[in-house]
This record gives C-alpha cells, sequence and structure tokens, in this order.
C-alpha cells in the first residue's frame, strides 16, 4: 500500500472537506467516529466519501489537495459530479 489518496467527504450540514490519506476506508471511520478526525468534521458528521484520486506520492496528495481546496464551491461541486475516478479536473 504505496499509494496515497485526495478525498472529499460530504459532511453532514453538506459542507465538502478534503484531505490525504493512505487507506481511505480507516480515514472515513476515523472522520465518522473517533477523537482523530479532522476537528472541522467532528461537529459535521455524519461523513460520505464523495470523491477521491490517487496519488504516486504524498507531496503529490499534498499539492492535489491544496489545488482543490483552493477551487470555487461550484467548481468542487462539478469535480464531485464527474465521480470517483484518477481524472484531473480542468481549470
Amino acid at each position: 500500500m504505496n499509494s496515497w489518496y485526495v478525498y472529499i467527504v460530504r459532511c453532514g450540514d453538506n459542507s465538502l472537506y478534503t484531505g490525504i490519506t493512505k487507506d481511505l476506508a480507516k480515514r472515513i471511520l476515523e472522520h465518522n467516529s473517533g477523537p482523530k478526525g479532522a476537528k472541522y468534521t467532528r461537529s459535521r458528521r455524519p461523513v460520505m466519501l464523495v470523491y477521491c484520486e490517487e496519488a504516486a506520492s504524498r507531496s503529490a496528495a499534498t499539492c492535489r489537495e491544496r489545488h482543490i481546496k483552493k477551487l470555487k464551491k461550484s467548481r468542487k461541486g462539478q469535480l464531485v459530479a464527474q465521480g470517483n475516478n484518477q481524472g484531473r479536473d480542468q481549470p
């Protein structure tokens, strides 16, 4: 398990949260149940995975996460609508 993943979850208040992880299932469980979930998602449970893509390294995942976080909400919505894919969004 050498891959990193960039993911987006939809929170209980319908907001979107973007993060990175090596283990998607474990991270979603942490967001939904434990103190290890992000502070942002703790008060917005439950969360549901709506998008993910694989990255070759932690550095690549972090760069992609930063790019996604800078997108406007409407563009993030389009990315989520594309589904769970490996494609890059267009500017």
